[in-house]
């Protein structure tokens, strides 16, 4: 009698759901989600007929119902994972991006249903088959996710368009709620309720009028929802995982059967081995690169989730983690999946000079910002790739790329960083882990990440020179009170002349005088050198290097160890104050004593080098790092001296520079350093030096 009972309720499913599914196919117009809603209608039906057909027969929990009831649930599952999912394309601006845990939804019904699967075929009937309660259980965890489906649907659109899909959430989720509520109670009581089971026919029939409603009402099931590419992606990695993992699984337990006593050993072998490749997949850059860039090029319009990007790029530039030039380079290369990159700058030399990296190795070569090249990056404001030009240079025009660029491994991509219609600096991006292809859209994408970057960096470089500036200001305040104290120091020298003519017979007056005038000496000498320092207007007139060099050499003869001088070009003249040059010369030499033990060596070469004269300063001494060199060496106010105050190397480098010269500073840890100081040749000098 119960079994004509349900073979009556599943055939009124099955012909309710077949009706719908006519209905759908005389009104589809090829949309995907139509044709999926078809195919979940047509399953539904064939599976109704089998458990109706079987009912009639007396047997109604044979396998193939089993099978079609697992396909019935797999195809209105993708529906709604199509309607919340990455093939929805639509035109509005207002989209209401998902949870992270749909995506996780997703893939844990997979891995349900494949487990499903996997035992069918043991689980038999479940009304007292030995796997009754595993896969009973996996039946309550697919309607569970079914039931979560719907609830993601119905929130995650926008409340006026829910009048479109209400009843079909009302219809489906009423599916899911009764194999809910019958395979709960038969994980209760053991066995399945038949009177529960039998009316569910019925049950899934109901369900047909609302899902037509909203079929209707919307017919293209074109919804404003869009999931975000980090969910989609965690999605497909998530999916990926369980899907090597059950086949891990499945050859693990081949190994076994097959593998006799071996049988455990291979399995836990293969089982580790497969676990530590998966990890290792899921920990790689480039794969992840790669998926990234496959999920945008596959599933969206566009390449970049700009909101996303924008809120990540910001991200970076905003942290303290390192300096912002590295944090600017990692934030303009992670656009395009680039793993490293170099940061160049313009800067009051007339040419852009490297300034920061991240994972690259960083060329010491500057570019004249007056070049061919850096020209091309102001006025045409192009992204210029490299490959492109080794195979198309004419696209380019008559520029050329600088040689120590071309030198530069894995170099890719050279993206301008433009500040106000004008080059601040350039970006050398590195090749990227997965092929980019370079559209409009990655180039634009890159063209305003960079002028934005630009905007960062020049907000430092003004808060350093202001910060430099207000230094200066605060030293130039100090050699007020250098003076204040100068003042009373020949106070007290006068003071002492006038009473030298009253006891300059007294021996302890005498005594005291000494005294009195050997501290004063050396404090005016350390005033004096103080204030040297400072800022002043000085005349220029040609000098001779070799007599300038000689006098500042022999000024640093009581030091050990004691410099030498080789004069490889006599008569090198040039045009220059002769105090401040010999200042300048002087303390260069004077750090490299310092900076070498006794027994070490520091040698002075002059030579000409075609319209120069280059002033060499080698020592054997301890030698500087290329981050102590780039970052600290000519910056005002750093000093390593405990006595030092940090602007002796800067000061000369800016001298050097208002005689249209140049220092160049080579130097490795524990072998020494060079200084070279290149001057101008005064019988070669085409304009006037103001100063």
């Amino acid at each position: 009698m119960l079994t004509s009972i349900a073979a009556f309720s599943y055939s009124i499913a099955a012909v309710a759901f077949l009706s719908l599914s006519v209905l759908l196919l005389t009104s589809w117009r090829g949309r995907l989600h139509g044709m999926v809603l078809t195919a979940a209608c047509l399953l539904t039906a064939l599976w109704a007929s089998t458990v109706a057909y079987q009912a009639a027969w007396g047997n109604p929990f044979s396998l193939a119902a089993e099978l079609f009831e697992i396909l019935r649930n797999a195809a209105w599952s993708v529906f709604l994972l199509l309607l919340l999912g990455p093939f929805q394309t639509t035109s509005s601006s207002s989209k209401v991006r998902l949870k992270p845990a749909v995506a996780a939804i997703a893939a844990f019904y997979v891995l349900f249903l494949l487990l499903s699967v996997f035992n069918f075929g043991k689980l038999g009937s479940p009304l007292g088959g030995t796997s009754l309660i595993t896969g009973i259980v996996g039946r309550v965890a697919l309607a569970v996710i079914g039931m979560l489906l719907v609830e993601q649907l119905y929130r995650n659109t926008l409340a006026k368009e829910r009048w479109g899909i209400k009843f079909a959430c009302l219809g489906i989720g009423g599916i899911f709620a009764y194999d809910f509520y019958l395979y709960s109670d038969a994980m209760l009581f053991r066995h399945v309720n038949t009177e529960i089971w039998a009316a569910r026919g019925v049950i899934n029939a109901l369900a047909v009028p609302l899902i037509a409603v909203s079929a209707a009402r919307n017919p293209q099931w074109s919804l404003s929802i869009s999931v975000s590419r980090r969910v989609l992606f965690h999605s497909a990695a998530l999916f990926g995982s369980a899907i090597y993992l059950l086949a891990m699984a499945a050859a693990g337990y081949y190994l076994r059967f097959v593998g006799g006593s071996w049988g455990m050993v291979m399995q836990a072998a293969f089982l580790f081995g497969a676990v530590i490749l998966l990890v290792g997949v899921l920990f790689s850059g480039a794969f992840r690169s790669w998926l990234k860039v496959f999920i945008s090029k596959n599933f969206y319009n566009y390449n970049y989730d700009y909101r996303e990007e924008w809120l990540r790029f910001t991200r970076i530039l905003s942290e303290d983690s390192h300096g912002l030039g590295e944090r600017a380079v990692q934030a303009v290369a992670e656009l395009v999946e680039s793993p490293g990159g170099a940061l160049y700058i313009s800067r009051d030399s007339g040419s852009c000079e490297p300034a920061a990296r991240w994972n690259m190795p960083l060329k010491s070569e500057s570019e004249p910002l007056k070049g061919s090249f850096c020209q091309f990056l102001e006025h045409k404001q192009w992204v210029v790739d490299l490959q492109e030009y080794t195979a198309n240079p004419e696209r380019y025009g008559a520029i050329s790329i600088p040689q120590w660029l071309q030198t530069i491994p894995q170099a890719w991509l050279v993206v301008p960083l433009i500040l106000h219609g004008r080059l601040f600096g350039f970006v050398v991006l590195a090749q990227p882990r997965s092929r980019v292809k370079l559209n409009w859209e990655v180039i634009d994408l890159l063209k305003i990440a960079g002028s934005q970057a630009a905007s960062y960096l020049a907000q430092q470089e003004s808060a350093n020179a202001l910060m430099v500036a207000r230094q200066f200001e605060s030293f130039n305040r100090m050699s007020t009170f250098v003076v204040h104290d100068l003042k009373n120091l020949i106070s007290q020298l006068s003071l002492l002349l006038l009473n030298a003519e009253k006891h300059k017979d007294n021996p302890e007056f005498q005594k005291d005088m000494l005294e009195t005038v050997d501290l004063s000496v050396q404090k005016m000498k350390l005033l004096l050198h103080k204030l040297a320092r400072g800022i002043s207007v000085e005349s220029t007139a040609p000098i001779s290097m070799g007599p300038l060099l000689q006098q500042a050499i022999a000024s640093k003869s009581a030091f050990e160890p004691k410099p030498i001088l080789e004069m490889l070009d006599a008569d090198l003249i040039v045009l220059a104050n002769e105090a401040r040059l010999e200042r300048v010369l002087g303390h260069i030499i004077q750090n490299a004593i310092e900076a070498t033990p006794r027994d070490g060596k520091v040698v002075i070469q002059t030579a000409r080098r075609e319209e120069s004269v280059v002033v060499e300063i080698t020592d054997t001494g301890q030698g500087m790092s290329e981050e102590f060199i780039r970052e600290r060496l000519f910056k005002p106010f750093e000093s390593t001296k405990s006595a030092g105050m940090g602007i002796g190397v800067f000061e000369s480098r800016e001298y050097v520079h208002e005689l249209g010269g140049s220092i160049e500073v080579t130097s490795r840890l524990s072998i020494g350093t060079t200084f070279r100081v290149i001057l101008p040749l005064h019988n070669f000098k085409r304009r006037q030096i103001q100063l």
